[in-house]
């Protein structure tokens, strides 16, 4: 089969048109880093398991009845795979995941 013999198709996340076997090959490549989610925080630094973090802004914390103030430390964080939230410890609150764009990197 010749180059111009291939079937392009359309790949969503680029926007482009590419031959089916490049694009197969990207899909593959993306498969093995598919562990690797980049997380950052409010103002663009990558977060690892372990980092301290504080909170930019005031935040309700729903079924607690608290609210977690400004410029709180929260110690430990650990990555849950979604390029959006973390979870973490606090004292008195069980469960807390709260969203990277709230965080600021210590």
């Amino acid at each position: 089969m010749s180059t111009s013999d291939e079937d392009y198709v359309y790949d969503e996340a680029s926007g482009e048109w590419m031959p089916a076997s490049e694009l197969a090959s990207r899909n593959e490549a993306a498969a093995d880093g598919a562990d690797l989610v980049e997380v950052r925080d409010a103002v663009g630094n990558l977060l690892a398991d372990g980092d301290q973090v504080t909170l930019i802004k005031d935040l309700n914390v729903k079924g607690a009845g608290r609210t977690l103030k400004q410029g709180t430390l929260i110690k430990s964080i650990r990555l849950t795979g979604d390029a959006q939230e973390i979870d973490c410890r606090f004292p008195g609150i069980k469960g807390l995941v709260l969203r990277a764009e709230f965080v600021k990197k210590r």
